[in-house]
């Protein structure tokens, strides 16, 4: 019994350890505009079916492309400073204990992807060949942070597949959106690895245009989401909630931008972290809320 129990706990402790290193609790930056794509496909509420299947494949995605990328960057983490102490680099956790993870997160994804409908399972071993390839961009090319954009943009456009069956103009837009997003806040992010990568030879836009450069583009992406965001108002019947939301969204990544305005990176948990999870969760209640005021639908 004993020997049962230190096995049981070995495995807690080595889960526990594997959501912490993948930052599983940062799932709320994309599964809230998930869960928009599928309001605004349903036009009210999806069934609970839907719902619960549309989580378990943004939870089995995002699952399988944190561990990859831990995987595949081991190496360049033990080198980092700032991340030579994730799990992989400190020995907490082993490759092969990480790859057993990926493997049932990937099942995971396709298996739910199977339950929502067949064009989301015909599209999901392409969202998985993106969220490997994310983890390799920055050895090649400064678009990384597009590349991930493009992997949390799939995310709505994928829940309105779930929904519909079909693919629309729409879903696009908010999936271009929060690919906008996404690589603005990357690039703020990357902000904090510019020295290490430039010695490494890695990309990205920071190592590209330095830091004033990459907050005027960041600033650019950001812009680019609210005009997105504002075309899938023009686009479908949503109310005053929704554009409500838009402006609410769009004040906290104008105070975003304030806070690093002179490059200040002693802010950045709060710009990166607070804002962009606000931002994500007021949109979608916003959202929810104007559907249940009877304003949304398609």
């Amino acid at each position: 019994m004993s020997r049962q129990n230190d096995l049981t706990m070995g495995m807690c402790g080595k889960i526990r350890v594997f959501l912490e290193m993948i930052k599983f609790a940062h799932t709320i930056f994309a599964l809230p505009f998930a869960l928009t794509g599928a309001l605004l496909a349903a036009r009210g509420l999806p069934t609970i079916g839907q719902l619960f299947w549309i989580v378990m494949a943004m939870v089995g995605a995002r699952t399988a492309a944190m561990g990859l990328n831990r995987v595949i960057d081991a190496e360049i983490d033990a080198e980092n400073p700032r991340t030579w102490g994730r799990a992989i680099p400190a020995g907490l956790l082993g490759k092969g204990t990480v790859l057993v993870f990926i493997v049932l997160s990937v099942a995971l994804m396709f298996y739910a992807a199977h339950r929502l409908n067949p064009l989301c399972f015909k599209l999901a071993p392409l969202a998985l060949f993106f969220l490997v390839l994310y983890s390799y961009c920055k050895r090649f090319t400064a678009m990384a942070h597009v590349v991930l954009g493009l992997c949390l943009g799939a995310a709505p456009i994928g829940a309105w597949i779930a929904i519909r069956g079909t693919v629309a103009l729409p879903a696009v837009l908010l999936g271009l959106a929060v690919l906008f997003w996404v690589a603005g806040f990357d690039i703020l992010y990357a902000l904090q690895d510019l020295e290490f990568d430039r010695q490494r030879g890695l990309h990205s836009i920071p190592v590209r245009l330095g830091v004033t450069g990459s907050l005027w583009m960041a600033r650019l992406f950001s812009l680019v989401m609210v005009a997105l965001l504002m075309a899938v108002y023009r686009l479908l019947p949503v109310g005053g909630f929704f554009l409500a939301g838009m402006a609410v969204a769009a004040l906290l990544l104008l105070y975003e931008h304030w806070l690093l305005r002179k490059g200040d990176l002693a802010r950045l948990d709060m710009a990166f972290f607070t804002m962009n999870g606000y931002i994500s969760v007021i949109i979608f209640v916003a959202t929810l809320v104007d559907i249940l005021a009877g304003r949304g639908g398609a």
